[in-house]
């Protein structure tokens, strides 16, 4: 499983990063480092929030074996 992370500088200086794979995962940091911790984050808590709500989650089904019983 991995996302492609988008980066950019803001005129203020703050950096924002996105993956546009997921949607809402886009957040502000004071350094590209702070902003990808963020973003990283930020889509952890949102694909465990699609699968606790039982959403078909391919990207994370797919990182989890079961061994047989």
């Amino acid at each position: 499983m991995k996302f492609h992370l988008e980066l950019e500088r803001e005129e203020d200086g703050r950096w924002i990063a996105e993956i546009p794979t997921l949607s809402g995962a886009l957040c502000y940091g004071a350094t590209r480092e702070e902003a990808i911790r963020r973003v990283e984050t930020l889509a952890l808590r949102i694909l465990a929030d699609r699968v606790e709500a039982g959403d078909d989650v391919p990207e994370v089904e797919a990182a989890f074996v079961a061994q047989p019983a």
